[in-house]
């Protein structure tokens, strides 16, 4: 995929995974897993509960070594990167003490690092400004979330890993977050985040990487993942719709009927169309590609699951 994007640190890869493997005893949760993110880029990191993920991210933070494989961030090992500040994360949980204020949390993290950035401006950045002086046990989900954002900001990472980023946000405070993500990206920021909000990586990802069963099962740009997902939605309105007479057309994999509404998933979505015009009274018909939580589906689930 080509970047357009102004890169910080040249042409080194910001993050080189070479068949990465882990495994804990008889189970391996990442499996001879590869994958190269440019400087700049923006990526979905998405698959089902226990596909890998968490495990990856540990391994490019030094929190967790590899049982065979290696980890690069902009060419050196985990452990230098984040001594440096070129990788930050934004954890989904833990790391923060009730007692302390906004501030206070995050001078005491600047304090750990040799370089940051002044506090009130990460504090600006990631919108908590106004609440510098609230407790941290009286701030929100969201802006508890929001508090990790403005301690991973301090170092000026070159690499910023999120994980589950706007979880506890409202709907204005997931929109303000992702601008300023976008904007951080925009200077060559490298961003990987996991999220269990589709639309999210649909909107603002350049790339999607799925993962199943600690592998990659798909990388591309959303449009591309989606296209993966075999099939298109048709939708009509059709009262007192036959629904296993239009599931007996050819490349009909689903119907479902709702009130007066008739879904129909096919694989030849031109002849269920024109069935549905020429021998039903159907009206308002609409045909649409697959969505992202179509493809996520059919990639990261497997066959005996579908079929339970």
């Amino acid at each position: 995929m080509e970047n357009t994007t102004l890169t910080r640190t040249g042409t080194t890869a910001a993050v080189r995974l070479t068949g990465l493997t882990k495994r804990f005893g008889s189970v391996t949760a990442v499996d001879d897993l590869s994958l190269t993110i440019e400087p700049g880029e923006v990526v979905a990191f998405l698959g089902p509960n226990g596909a890998g993920k968490t495990t990856t991210v540990d391994m490019m933070l030094g929190l967790a070594r590899p049982t065979a494989g290696s980890v690069e961030i902009y060419g050196r090992a985990p452990s230098v990167a984040v001594a440096e500040g070129r990788i930050a994360a934004v954890m989904q949980t833990g790391g923060l003490l009730k007692d302390l204020t906004v501030a206070e949390t995050v001078r005491m993290t600047g304090s750990l690092f040799g370089r940051t950035r002044p506090v009130n401006e990460v504090l600006t950045r990631a919108g908590i400004l106004d609440i510098a002086d609230r407790r941290v046990g009286k701030c929100s989900g969201g802006q508890q979330q929001r508090l990790r954002f403005a301690m991973a900001l301090l170092p000026d990472p070159d690499l910023m890993v999120l994980d589950e980023p706007t979880t506890g946000m409202d709907v204005e405070g997931r929109r303000e977050f992702w601008a300023a993500i976008r904007q951080d990206a925009a200077q060559g920021r490298t961003v990987l985040f996991a999220t269990h909000y589709l639309d999210e990586a649909d909107a603002y990802a350049d790339r999607i990487v799925l993962v199943r069963h600690g592998r990659v099962v798909a990388d591309g740009t959303a449009a591309s993942i989606k296209g993966l997902a075999t099939g298109r939605l048709v939708r009509a309105t059709l009262p007192g719709a036959d629904p296993v007479a239009l599931a007996a057309l050819p490349g009909v994999d689903q119907v479902e009927v709702r009130g007066d509404s008739v879904l129909v998933h096919a694989s030849d979505s031109d002849a269920v169309a024109r069935h549905l015009l020429t021998a039903t009274g159907a009206r308002d018909l609409e045909i649409t590609s697959r969505n992202l939580e179509d493809a996520f589906i059919a990639l990261t689930t497997d066959a005996t699951e579908e079929n339970k």
